[in-house]
């Protein structure tokens, strides 16, 4: 008979998401594998917090958790202290989860030497359009594949921020001005001598940008973070050395079709402009947390 399954808490980070976070929820609360005992979800705004307690009414096990909105990382400074147990899976409240994606993504974590579990983002976005084949390269061709080889020779992944699970010991608290949150915790789980897995099943479903306004943004927050003092000299899994190295070959025979190729050359002076930016941001002429953290709308 297989052991019972780990008990866990999940913490959904949400802004401004109410039309979403009915989805994630239900998502998470109707797993056909481990299905969570306590669910915080951790949210500034009145239209996500009336959703929160609406679910709450039927689901004893759903909590609010009202926060500040001064950002990401102060979200789970609240939220980690409140979990009632030692394994945590985080995620978001404009994303949704398979069906059976939390049974994958907490089991790894029986092995005491794991501290934490990557998930695995799929985009929704429809391959035809040229900011939806980006999407499916950076998370197929790039991130998934990266994934797959660091673990299996050993080294260090960053956990996917859509989706992950760890021990919640092992971290106490998170800058509240780190860009790369997710990043920072999967540094700060290595650190102590713990690996991380990655659980490819554990898949977790996401709407990129639509406007390449929307995109720069994400991207640009996203590669900042790898230039802030948090993550100087850890083993980092992004950064723009590991992508032109890794990253060329895998984006360039991802295309299917000269439409797509063309797309791939786009996307890599894309990519290169956007690690420009980051460095720029960040060390070069550094903006405040606020600036770089700015709303993406297209993704909600």
């Amino acid at each position: 008979m297989p052991p019972p399954p780990l008990p866990f808490t999940v913490v959904i980070t949400s802004r401004d998401e109410a039309k979403t976070l009915g989805r994630a929820l239900d998502t998470l609360l109707h797993q056909t594998g481990a299905v969570p005992d306590e669910i915080l979800v951790v949210c500034p705004d009145g239209p996500s917090a009336e959703v929160v307690t609406r679910y709450a009414a039927q689901y004893p096990q759903i909590r609010l958790v009202r926060d500040h909105g001064v950002g990401k990382p102060a979200a789970l400074n609240l939220a980690l202290p409140q979990a009632s147990h030692d394994v945590l899976v985080l995620t978001d409240g404009d994303v949704y989860v398979d069906t059976d994606a939390l049974r994958p993504l907490v089991e790894p974590l029986r092995d005491p030497f794991i501290g934490a579990v990557s998930g695995r983002p799929v985009s929704l976005n429809d391959r035809g359009t040229l900011l939806g084949y980006w999407s499916h390269v950076l998370v197929e061709a790039g991130a998934h594949r990266l994934r797959l080889r660091r673990t299996a020779q050993g080294q260090p992944i960053e956990c996917s921020g859509y989706l992950y699970a760890l021990r919640r010991r092992l971290v106490d608290h998170v800058p509240e001005e780190v860009l790369s949150d997710d990043g920072y915790i999967s540094m700060q789980v290595w650190s102590q001598g713990y690996r991380i897995a990655y659980a490819p099943a554990a898949r977790v479903y996401v709407r990129f940008p639509t406007t390449f306004q929307d995109w720069l943004r994400q991207k640009v927050r996203g590669v900042a973070g790898y230039y802030q003092p948090y993550l100087k000299d850890r083993p980092v899994m992004r950064s723009f050395w590991n992508e032109a190295v890794f990253g060329l070959w895998n984006t360039l025979a991802f295309a299917r079709t000269p439409r797509e190729l063309v797309w791939t050359l786009l996307l890599l002076a894309a990519r290169i402009y956007v690690w420009f930016r980051g460095w720029l941001d960040v060390r070069l002429r550094p903006k405040p947390f606020q600036q770089l953290w700015e709303r993406v709308e297209s993704t909600k």
